[in-house]
């Protein structure tokens, strides 16, 4: 049987498609809760040119399923959707608190952990 587990840095550089295969970015780090050890944020590489530029979209850990065709996660999103989305420069990571999480799953439309 496979393994259903990963480690980060496997994770770290995964490509990320919407739902008709396009794809979108590429995952540069996860943002972990510290009390509960769950996943809640992939922070998707989005825009720019050639990884300059380049902003992150912290999206809900749970809007992503592997898709082991594309060998990569697929996001039910539209790139219009995601260029609307709260993002932050590369250099500029916001502060995870719960008042940004909420803010980020209620613009994503999921319930908040």
């Amino acid at each position: 049987m496979a393994s259903t587990t990963i480690s980060s840095d496997r994770v770290e550089g995964t490509k990320v498609y919407n739902g008709n295969g396009d794809k979108l970015g590429t995952i540069d780090n996860l943002v972990i809760d510290k009390r509960s050890g769950l996943v809640r944020y992939a922070a998707l590489e989005f825009g720019g040119f050639m990884g300059i530029g380049t902003d992150r979209y912290p999206i809900p850990w749970n809007m992503l399923k592997y898709d082991t065709g594309l060998d990569g996660y697929v996001v039910p999103l539209r790139e219009d959707q995601l260029e609307k989305a709260p993002k932050y420069a590369q250099a500029d990571r916001p502060e995870y608190s719960d008042e940004y999480g909420r803010k980020i799953y209620d613009y994503y439309g999921v319930a908040w952990m």
